[in-house]
């Protein structure tokens, strides 16, 4: 895997809407952390971690959360109050508003894959615009070879942009400014307004909740597993 290495391949975000970006493309973790202390947007602690504040939310936000209800997801969702829904319309909005706002800016890119079976195994490219958000991904999201990352192609896309909360909620189909929708027809994740890094992980752990069962007929559990010396396997349920 590719660990504590920076790749020089150089890529463009003008595919996506965000133009004129300066691309930090697959960075180390000590150039990530290195950045975000130059940026002021994080501390070193005696023992050398990242000290981060998320600011206005510590957590993710449940009520927040959405899905684009489409031929896709209409008659696969339990709607309600955990599952809400947002129109395609006004998730091209937004998409589009984060877009604009990302252009321009500095911004942190990084391929990872999730699901350690190569049979479910998927591409996520995750734009982000704090380097302490791409370190986030880099410790989380499993990591391509050098090889892999020279022809990879990004089967989901995470757009996260903390700095950018919609004014017109109401309008758009939000409770608030912050948002976390997934676009199960466009394949991508969009989070704005919150800092709070956990809904990059969450929103790419929920899309294979639905993506596993219903297209690859697998179910997924949220738990851990031990193996014993006779090769028999014990799931241990109950994480948060």
């Amino acid at each position: 895997m590719v660990n504590h290495t920076q790749t020089t391949k150089t890529i463009s975000l003008d595919s996506y809407g965000i133009k004129d970006a300066t691309v930090r493309y697959q960075l180390s973790p000590k150039k990530l952390q290195e950045l975000t202390i130059e940026k002021g947007l994080g501390k070193e602690t005696s023992d050398g971690t990242l000290a981060i504040n998320t600011g206005k939310f510590t957590g993710r936000s449940p009520q927040d959360r959405f899905l684009v209800e489409d031929d896709y997801t209409r008659d696969h969702v339990w709607w309600g109050k955990t599952n809400k829904g947002i129109s395609p319309e006004n998730f091209d909005y937004l998409q589009s508003q984060i877009e604009q706002y990302l252009s321009g800016k500095e911004i942190f890119v990084r391929d990872g894959y999730v699901c350690a079976d190569p049979k479910y195994k998927m591409n996520v490219r995750t734009i982000t615009e704090y380097p302490w958000s791409n370190m986030f991904i880099y410790n989380m999201f499993l990591r391509p070879t050098e090889e892999e990352l020279e022809n990879f192609q990004e089967e989901w896309l995470v757009l996260c942009a903390p700095g950018y909360s919609c004014p017109e909620p109401d309008k758009y189909g939000l409770r608030q400014g912050n948002f976390s929708i997934l676009n199960f027809t466009k394949k991508i994740a969009l989070i704005g307004g919150s800092a709070y890094t956990g809904e990059m992980k969450k929103g790419i752990f929920s899309a294979l909740n639905m993506i596993l069962p219903v297209d690859k007929n697998v179910l997924p559990m949220h738990c851990s597993a031990n193996v014993g010396e006779a090769g028999d396997t014990a799931l241990f349920f109950g994480l948060s």
